[in-house]
């Protein structure tokens, strides 16, 4: 007879709700108990008093982290691998930035370590991934990975509204959180790309090294110009396998209404892969929210009792981000000419400027520098 999963859920907040909602209706699985701050009204699991009565239950084989943030997410997650527990959160924070440790330890263990819902919230890409690489190189990938700002954009090009007004629709929708400077700034799209590049390409990344630009800076009037370029402005992430390194980078690109990205509506994500023989294939659906997001966790914990024992991939090959070799025009607005500006213009706008082609590399390097004096200008490549 099967036996039953036993899940410690950590976390009862928007998603781990969600997941408490799920396992009830499960037949395999149980809530053997939750630890949280706050209980909402209704939960009927037992509450843990703390974590190490979580790890001292030989009872327990699995622990769900919904908690997000570092810390503690990162003690307890740690905690659970050495207890020989599996392992399955959401959180994209803990894994880009302890990818090597936990991968390694959950190796060590001989328990599973999943995170699908860590990226693309309920779109099952890392399981894409997954399956994609242990049959052929994956190329490259790219994509819209972050919902709130789809929505912000999506929102500014149908209504020719304002940024700020875009945003506080968002938060009101529960698309943006009360800070949702992560999501403007591509701190959250970074941590996810990061984590699908290790995936992808057998490689561990530096997510430091990852040329990241958001969207935080645009304007009403840079939507007008794009609408009468006619291209659409989306965060789009990127990147690919080189022969020595991975290019990596999180830039506003400005697409045309042939390429799939420009349709994208709302809080939806596309996400992209490219293998060596299959060619591109894309998935597409909501990218947050508590179901979606407690669907791909829960989905993890039904892997795991039908087998899977380990990690998407068994590769941590060291590897260093180079964007150098990739080359676009961009999209300029800011409040004068540099020397570095004067000698790229390909085209002069009303409100800004086109350049000839420059490397991701460039045009991230002379954003960083043009800030100093500049702090709003913006840029945004041509797809």
């Amino acid at each position: 007879m099967k036996k039953t999963m036993r899940i410690a859920l950590l976390g009862l907040g928007t998603v781990g709700f969600g997941v408490y909602e799920f396992v009830r209706t499960r037949q395999d699985m149980e809530l053997a108990c939750a630890l949280s701050l706050v209980v909402p009204e209704g939960v009927t699991c037992p509450i843990a008093k703390n974590i190490d009565e979580i790890l001292r239950d030989e009872s327990i084989d699995t622990v769900v982290e919904v908690i997000g943030g570092l810390h503690p997410a990162y003690e307890f997650v740690k905690g659970a691998l050495s207890a020989g527990k599996n392992v399955v959160t959401a959180n994209k924070l803990l894994i880009a930035a302890h990818y090597r440790e936990l991968v390694t330890l959950a190796a060590e263990k001989g328990v599973a370590l999943r995170c699908t819902a860590a990226a693309g919230g309920g779109i099952p890409w890392l399981t894409s991934l997954e399956r994609t690489a242990a049959q052929e190189p994956v190329i490259r990938i790219s994509g819209i990975m972050n919902g709130t700002t789809n929505f912000i954009l999506d929102t500014m090009h149908r209504t020719g509204g304002s940024f700020a007004d875009a945003l506080l629709e968002a938060q009101r929708l529960g698309y943006a959180e009360a800070n949702p400077a992560d999501d403007l700034n591509g701190a959250d799209i970074r941590r996810k790309l990061v984590i699908s590049s290790n995936i992808a390409y057998g490689c561990v990344l530096d997510e430091a090294e990852v040329a990241t630009e958001g969207i935080e800076h645009i304007k009403g009037t840079d939507i007008a110009v794009f609408k009468r370029m006619n291209r659409v402005c989306k965060l789009i992430a990127a990147s690919r396998k080189l022969e020595n390194g991975v290019a990596a980078y999180i830039e506003p690109a400005l697409v045309p209404p042939a390429m799939p990205e420009s349709a994208i509506p709302q809080n939806y994500n596309l996400i992209s892969l490219t293998g060596e023989h299959i060619g591109k294939q894309s998935f597409y659906g909501q990218g947050a929210g508590r179901y979606p997001t407690a669907y791909n966790v829960l989905q993890d914990c039904v892997d795991i009792s039908r087998g899977v024992t380990a990690f998407y991939t068994d590769r941590l090959n060291e590897a260093h981000v180079d964007n150098s070799s990739i080359k676009r025009q961009y999209y300029i607005r800011t409040d004068g000419m540099d020397k570095w500006l004067q000698s790229h213009v390909d085209k002069i706008l009303d409100c800004g400027i086109i350049t000839d082609e420059v490397s991701v590399t460039e045009i991230h390097a002379w954003a960083k520098e043009r800030r100093q004096s500049d702090p709003g200008c913006f840029f945004a490549s041509l797809r």
